[in-house]
């Protein structure tokens, strides 16, 4: 195996790297989100855990 990291396998490491950050990233400000939406946090957690399905079900998709 080459020492040269391979394009395709770089990009799916970028790719996962960005898809793990936006998913993450939105925990930290859930209670700004809750309170901009008007909503509870654990109403605003339902967005997060929307993204994140949507994240389990299109990534196997996604490496094809």
């Amino acid at each position: 195996m080459s020492s040269r990291i391979s394009l395709p396998l770089l990009a799916l490491a970028i790719g996962a790297f960005a898809i793990g950050t936006t998913e993450f990233s939105p925990m930290g400000l859930l209670p700004n989100i809750a309170n901009d939406l008007g909503v509870s946090i654990p109403s605003a957690g339902m967005l997060i855990m929307g993204y994140a399905l949507g994240v389990m079900l299109g990534a196997p998709i996604m490496t094809l």
